[in-house]
């Protein structure tokens, strides 16, 4: 029911796994927030890789490069009134890596396995008491194998192209949905298929569509299992 931390205590974990713009990470910080508990998003990590990566013009399909780059990031993770900050070699890239194109680079970067290796240890570490939401693509299937409650979020490849379209739009960016359409269904393609750590739902999770729900919705229903599987949480 729960995984160790890193310094040998018990730690409950809700492992948040499902395709890009089911609502993951907003879920997930939500839940964080409510219960107190540390937050992974184990995507970001993919994002800063890549997006380091290029900034030292490495090849993204240079595994051996990659996976040094992965090994040495120096990030940090800074609260602040607008969110989670992403710190990188002292340089403020949370907006950088949030773009599409960081998307895809993160895509293929994760099916290396040689990076998924590199940082392992790093997600797994985030592993602390009172307890951890890990949000990504293998938290449950991967990472945290023994978490005590796996959720796989998902929704209809147009919901989440239509969800991912108005939150880029609010960001000032010119996007088109029938593009952000196209590749969405290529990382899903590209991330199930993939031969190290495929997106998929653990036979142990509780799958969860949220095509026809809001942020709330999800967020009561998460919170409804972690109250059965967690009753101290």
């Amino acid at each position: 029911m729960t995984d160790t931390g890193n310094r040998g205590t018990p730690v409950p974990v809700l492992a948040v796994d499902g395709p890009g713009g089911a609502g993951k990470g907003t879920v997930a910080k939500e839940v964080a927030d409510r219960l107190g508990w540390h937050l992974l998003d184990s995507g970001s990590l993919y994002r800063i890789t890549a997006y380091a990566a290029l900034q030292q013009d490495i090849n993204l399909e240079s595994s051996q490069d990659v996976a040094a780059i992965a090994r040495e990031l120096d990030v940090q993770f800074v609260q602040s009134d607008s969110g989670v900050r992403v710190i990188l070699s002292g340089s403020d890239v949370s907006d950088a890596i949030r773009t599409e194109e960081a998307g895809r680079s993160a895509s293929i970067v994760a099916r290396d396995s040689a990076v998924r290796d590199a940082l392992i240890d790093r997600q797994r570490a985030f592993a602390e008491p009172p307890g951890l939401v890990a949000d990504g693509r293998d938290m449950g299937s991967v990472v945290f194998p023994d978490a005590g409650l796996k959720i796989f979020l998902t929704a209809s490849v147009a919901e989440r192209a239509r969800r991912r379209y108005k939150q880029l739009k609010d960001k000032g960016m010119d996007v088109s949905l029938p593009a952000l359409s196209r590749d969405m269904e290529e990382r899903d393609r590209r991330d199930s298929e993939r031969a190290v750590a495929p997106l998929r739902a653990t036979d142990d999770a509780r799958v969860l569509d949220s095509t026809n729900l809001d942020i709330q919705g999800v967020v009561d229903q998460v919170m409804l299992w972690v109250a059965e599987v967690f009753p101290n949480a």
